[in-house]
């Protein structure tokens, strides 16, 4: 058996006697779904603008056809922006991920109490 495997048994068997029917009904696991709610919504709101924005821009408009500096044009600069923009919202999602994970151990904890 895999590292993987057993650090998943290990979870399972953590979890498997928790009644998830009640802990859906708790303040905690409710105020946990508004903090991932309020974060995912605006970040996936922000992150499908900014994709579309480059191929709605070049296909009707010339906004991005001039010049940023020498030969490059504001789309390139543009799509790279693209680039830097997914890198930063990875790593904003993964430490509010951290977050969120330890929201969830406090919950079951909770729970088993």
């Amino acid at each position: 058996m895999g590292a993987n495997e057993k650090a998943y048994k290990r979870e399972f068997e953590k979890t498997a006697d928790l009644d998830y029917s009640q802990i859906v009904q708790t303040p905690s696991f409710k105020r946990l779904l508004s903090q991932k709610r309020s974060f995912i919504l605006p970040m996936s709101v922000f992150f499908l603008a900014f994709y579309f924005t480059l191929p709605l821009l070049t296909a009707y408009s010339d906004v991005l056809n001039g010049k940023a500096f020498g030969e490059i044009s504001w789309a390139w600069v543009f799509a790279f922006a693209q680039f830097v923009m997914t890198w930063s919202l990875c790593g904003v999602y993964s430490r509010k991920a951290g977050k969120f994970d330890q929201m969830v151990e406090e919950i079951i904890e909770e729970s088993k109490n």
